[in-house]
């Protein structure tokens, strides 16, 4: 009788990783599957038919030194906690077999290689080698990532593209970004990152084991977006000098970042802030399969002292001081992801925060999270991980304090400025989705006020949100509770600021004299030509004093806010014929708004739809929908402004 031999093996790419929703890899040209559900393999055999009553086979499964044994069975039987082989009996091939190999719902992410052997009666044997990846899976109802409706799995792991919101709470500004998990080389970078990380070089046997859960895994990741402790792939830089790199407003996608990271051999990135740590975090988590979101905590507070207070102060004229190590960010980035916690209880299962930007050590590591959004609506402290830093940055108080001659004049408190807005993209659509409530108790609403006296009341208010090219105009009331007539200065001051920075120094002021009697309107504007040099993409912290000449109370109030640029227009002159590999033009237009004119540069880019040249040409190389961008960088204003259009991809 002849010897059976093991010739080769088929790994069925397009079979399994379009059952496995995994086809947006297909260009790593390597299987990638997911854990908690089986895929086939065929096996070419040589020499003769294999006999099932005479012949065995047998699959070792290997990541890293870690490896499991099982035979080739004929039973489909599969089990959601253990490794399984088979082959099925209905539908038996003996010179080409098909084996079925079923991993268990909490195997470990990583890449692993499998070597399967054929034993003859006589004991004589022959194996093939093979490799795949294996990646969580929200699919299956046993995997702690599993998330139960089809639109949020298609939102939170495998859409590509997405929207950032910047800006202010009262003038939100999106800003599209491309998550580029299916771009060439991203893949096995993200892979490669759990391999840098000082968990795996420090013990690699017991971080493959615990890469089985996705709180260990977030939290690994969320250390390793940042380099402050390793070899991770962003540098942050919150000064004004990116000469040494790249300026975190300059990115517009993850895959530029985590291919330049792995071709540099994992040396961080330079640079990035909140949203492209955070952006770059939803990335890997999508690749790794678990769901992921990108959300903004707008008047973010960074409660350096753990007290739940941020003192802010200024001058008697309105000017802000930078005077304590607290400080509210205009916007701040995270993420949120999904999973169980069997760690902490079922209560808790569901989003978790988790932050890459470091700002604080968490068990000796600048990361953060995974913290419950539940724990922290809660105020439930106890709990792993990082809940207080959370829930500070969502519910810490601020005390507006005005110094004059170094000594404290007046103080008051705010107790609804921070987290006045938590928000992260709609499912399946291009908008924002407000979950503030998911965060904390909603109190009914009030008007923004700032009482700083029994005796007077101030309001600032802008008189719509501020667009570029149009002068800022704002409206202040100031009321008299008192039936005494009073004398008052009145002290206007505007400074630019970045979002998570004090105010550098005043680019514009007013002052004056008032007779106040029962209640009076101030109406003032700020000109273009005042603020369009000076501003930027900056912020603006407008502030107004009233001091009464005769007391000398000072009573103050202030606003933050950004100034929205215009957005780029992207227009297709047949959308409806969009297909695969079908070279496309787009125009890209932009009306200038500025007092004068202006110059820059332009860039389109787009993740599934290949490079952009000059005629701004595309050739789709991925079916489904896709986001093309435009980005226009002015070289003299400090201004970008941006530009996107979904995009629908047919395979024909």
């Amino acid at each position: 009788m002849e010897d059976l031999k093991l010739q080769n093996v088929n790994l069925e790419l397009f079979e399994n990783m379009e059952r496995h929703r995994t086809m947006g890899f297909i260009s790593s040209k390597a299987l990638v599957v997911r854990r908690g559900a089986p895929f086939a393999v065929s096996l070419q055999l040589g020499g003769r038919l294999l006999n099932p009553k005479t012949d065995s086979l047998r699959i070792k499964i290997m990541l890293g030194r870690l490896y499991v044994v099982m035979p080739v069975t004929l039973s489909r039987k599969i089990s959601s906690s253990q490794w399984k082989a088979f082959m099925d009996p209905k539908d038996l091939n003996l010179q080409n077999p098909t084996i079925f190999i079923s991993s268990p719902a909490a195997a470990s992410v990583g890449r692993y290689r499998f070597q399967l052997c054929v034993f003859s009666q006589s004991g004589k044997r022959s194996c093939v080698f093979g490799k795949f990846s294996l990646l969580c899976n929200p699919w299956c109802s046993e995997d702690a990532v599993y998330i139960p409706f089809e639109d949020q799995r298609e939102e939170y792991v495998e859409s590509d593209s997405g929207l950032l919101f910047m800006g202010t709470a009262k003038n939100v500004v999106s800003r599209p970004w491309s998550f580029d998990q299916y771009e060439p080389g991203v893949l096995e970078t993200c892979l490669n990152l759990l391999q840098v990380s000082p968990q795996h070089n420090k013990n690699r046997r017991r971080d493959y084991l615990n890469r089985s859960n996705p709180v260990y895994i977030s939290r690994v990741v969320s250390a390793m977006i940042n380099s402050e402790d390793d070899r991770g792939v962003l540098k942050g830089n919150w000064s004004n000098n990116f000469k040494q790199g790249v300026h975190p407003s300059t990115w517009t996608g993850s895959g530029d970042i985590l291919k330049q990271w792995a071709q540099s051999g994992y040396r961080p990135v330079k640079y990035g802030q909140c949203w492209v740590f955070a952006a770059v975090m939803c990335t890997v988590m999508r690749v790794l399969g678990i769901p992921c979101r990108v959300i903004t905590n707008f008047d973010s507070a960074h409660d350096t002292n753990d007290n739940l207070v941020i003192e802010e102060y200024y001058s008697e004229t309105g000017q802000k001081l930078k005077r304590s190590n607290d400080s509210i960010w205009n916007f701040h980035v995270w993420v949120e992801g999904w999973m169980t916690r069997r760690d902490l209880g079922a209560e808790l299962n569901g989003w978790q925060v988790l932050d890459p930007t470091p700002q604080e050590r968490s068990g000796g590591v600048f990361c953060c999270g995974p913290a419950p959004v539940k724990a922290i609506k809660t105020q439930s402290m106890d709990l792993r991980y990082d809940v207080p830093f959370v829930y500070a940055e969502v519910n810490a108080d601020v005390h507006t304090i005005i110094l004059s001659q170094g000594r404290v004049v007046s103080m008051s408190k705010d107790t609804e400025r921070v987290g006045s807005l938590i928000c992260t993209k709609a499912v399946g659509f291009p908008r924002m989705q407000n979950i503030t409530g998911d965060y904390k108790f909603i109190k009914s609403m009030t008007p923004k006020q700032k009482i700083f006296s029994e005796a007077v009341l101030v309001f600032l208010n802008l008189d719509k949100s501020p667009v570029a090219g149009e002068p800022v105009r704002f409206t202040v009331q100031v009321v008299n509770k008192q039936n005494v007539a009073k004398m008052m200065k009145v002290h206007f001051n505007a400074q630019a600021k970045e979002y998570n920075n004090s105010p550098s120094d005043t680019f514009w002021e007013n002052h004056g004299v008032i007779q106040l009697f029962h209640n009076s309107t101030l109406h003032q504007e700020i000109s273009p030509a005042q603020y369009e040099d000076v501003v930027g993409d900056d912020m603006i912290n407008l502030a107004v004093v009233m001091e009464d000449m005769k007391s000398d109370e000072r009573f103050l109030a202030s606003e933050e806010f950004n100034i929205a640029s215009p957005e780029l227009i992207i227009e297709i002159a047949d959308e409806s014929s969009i297909a695969l590999n079908k070279e496309q033009v787009a125009t890209v237009t932009f009306v200038n708004p500025f007092s004068h004119p202006v110059s820059g540069v332009l860039t389109v880019a787009g993740a599934g739809l290949i490079q952009v040249g000059q005629r701004i040409t595309f050739t789709p190389s991925m079916v489904g929908m896709k986001m093309l961008q435009a980005t226009l960088s002015f070289t003299n204003i400090r201004t970008t402004i941006r530009g996107f259009k979904m995009v629908s991809i047919s395979s024909v």
